[in-house]
């Protein structure tokens, strides 16, 4: 029941960021601070575009 990692990019800067499709906690884009990523309990819910699957486990 591993997640992945993926490549997202942000709607507001287009600044791409790598995060895990499981994260525990919000995750916010590193240059605006926009949210990319809200924690379920399982799978976050993405904000941004996906570019990506960086690593699949």
């Amino acid at each position: 029941m591993a997640g992945d990692f993926i490549r997202v990019r942000c709607d507001d800067c287009e600044n791409e960021q790598i995060l895990f499709t499981k994260a525990a906690g919000t995750v916010n884009c590193a240059v605006c601070g926009s949210t990319l990523a809200t924690p379920t309990g399982g799978e976050a819910t993405l904000h941004g575009e996906v570019l990506e699957v960086v690593e699949a486990r």
